[in-house]
């Protein structure tokens, strides 16, 4: 048997993190027994569903690297399908036709709950073959005709044994009064015409399946085996709101989180291997198992999510890193173009950056010149003492046909050495000369990487900076 598994999320918004780790889970176990990922979008509801929705469900599972093997399908290009089958199950006395109006549903529920009864259909349009008297005109809807005597079984991956008696279960509508279907028809549909095997999805979807699994026998359609995944919860316990992760996944990658970074978070959120807190995208689909989830709901924890984009941006290859830095350089409108690589940036960077947002902000001097020094770091830096340092490297920096940083960090210890000077009282003020501030990677990197014309201009800015401030206090 081929494993088959699916992601089939609803455009009516975007895809967040409980969404992308179903997503993951359904994508490592398809990877480790060689099986395929199908994308489906369940698009139906089509008055909440957006192209908008659409297109960032595919960016976001792109820029995550859960890539499908086949799809995208839209249910709303399989309308005619799900029509044939709501025939077949008329036709073979599965499914029947009900004339109840909003009203006459409503009269029948409070009844029901007077009487502390369990509110649900109470079935009267079952077994009639002919118009009941007064409804002529009305479009009738389909429903399911459940089987009143047995129980269905459960065997999931996550819960276990799971029992329903069918007189649980009412008969659930499967088709509207326009004649569309709904949701518990058409994802069974497209689960047995697509070959799904291994349906993996939270457990807010549980009380669906057993109403799923009757219209799977009735349609003499192989039943796949189900993994409900328990509710990934805020850090308070609570159920996930936009502020806390519930919001645009896309929003980690806007915040500077590699997707490698989320990746790992998001297998953790529920699955575990031993002590393992770090795990390769290859470990991940080496090691994951259904029957490894946890029972018991997760909890977010951005504390470690940030810890772990942290440890990926330094323990990553700078190349692979600096292609993710790109696109964060391109949305602070940084142009990159005359500067260095990227790359050297990430070498340069990744000891005191957690994300690329951060990594961004932190290398804007290497590309464009700034206006200004920073107020503090040049009150402290930017002062009288500081001239005839900056001076004489200038001098000597200028003389420089090769600008390597093993050259240019001895021309700072040269100045040192020669005006008997503390380094810091050189090093300082030339990193804040050639950066605006007082942070950076350490001198000769970040001269290096600056480049000599941009260097040199702004050691000359500094000075005239300091000129300027001794003749105003003078």
């Amino acid at each position: 048997m081929t494993v088959r598994t699916r992601f089939a999320p609803s455009p009516t918004g975007y895809l967040h993190i409980g969404g992308a780790r179903t997503a993951l889970f359904s994508w490592l176990y398809a990877k480790r027994h060689q099986g395929k990922f199908v994308l489906r979008i369940e698009d139906t509801d089509r008055e909440r569903s957006t192209q908008e929705a659409v297109d960032v469900i595919i960016e976001g599972m792109q820029w995550l690297g859960l890539h499908h093997d086949e799809g995208p399908f839209y249910q709303t290009q399989r309308m005619d399908r799900y029509k044939e089958v709501i025939q077949h199950l008329l036709d073979e006395g599965y499914a029947y036709k009900c004339y109840c109006s909003r009203e006459e549903l409503d009269v029948m529920r409070e009844a029901q709950i007077a009487n502390k009864e369990k509110a649900r259909y109470d079935r009267r349009c079952r077994g009639i073959n002919t118009i009941p008297e007064g409804k002529e005109g009305i479009a009738p809807v389909i429903r399911f005709k459940t089987g009143i005597e047995g129980e269905v079984v459960i065997n999931d991956h996550v819960k276990g044994r799971i029992i329903i008696n069918n007189k649980e279960l009412d008969d659930l509508i499967i088709a509207r009064g326009d004649g569309t279907p709904t949701y518990n028809l058409v994802v069974v549909i497209d689960d047995c015409d697509m070959g799904i095997t291994h349906v993996i999805r939270g457990d807010d979807h549980l009380n669906n399946t057993p109403r799923q699994m009757n219209i799977l026998k009735a349609m003499d359609a192989k039943i796949p085996e189900y993994a409900h995944l328990p509710m990934i919860l805020d850090e308070q316990g609570a159920k996930l709101s936009k502020r806390h992760g519930a919001a645009n996944l896309l929003n980690y990658r806007a915040e500077g989180y590699l997707p490698e970074a989320l990746l790992n978070y998001l297998v953790r959120l529920g699955w575990s291997h031993g002590d393992q807190e770090i795990f390769s995208i290859d470990e991940m689909i080496e090691l994951f198992d259904l029957d490894d989830i946890n029972k018991s709901a997760s909890s977010i924890n951005p504390e470690k999510l940030l810890w772990l984009n942290q440890h990926y941006i330094k323990e990553s290859d700078p190349n692979d890193v600096a292609k993710h830095l790109a696109w964060q350089m391109q949305e602070q409108g940084i142009n990159t173009d005359n500067g260095p690589e990227l790359s050297q940036i990430v070498t340069a960077l990744s000891e005191r950056s957690k994300t690329l947002l951060e990594m961004a902000h932190s290398s804007r001097y290497f590309f464009e010149e700034f206006d200004e020094f920073d107020e503090k770091a040049a009150k402290k830096n930017l002062k009288a003492a500081a001239l005839e340092p900056l001076q004489e490297m200038l001098s000597q920096f200028s003389a420089m046909t090769e600008w390597k940083g093993e050259q240019l960090h001895q021309v700072v210890l040269d100045v040192t050495e020669k005006l008997e000077l503390k380094l810091g009282k050189v090093a300082q003020p030339l990193r804040v000369a050639v950066t605006g501030a007082g942070m950076s990677p350490s001198i000769d990197v970040t001269l290096e990487l600056i480049g000599r014309e941009r260097c040199l201009a702004r050691i000359k800015k500094a000075i005239a900076y300091i000129e300027t401030r001794i003749a105003q206090e003078s």
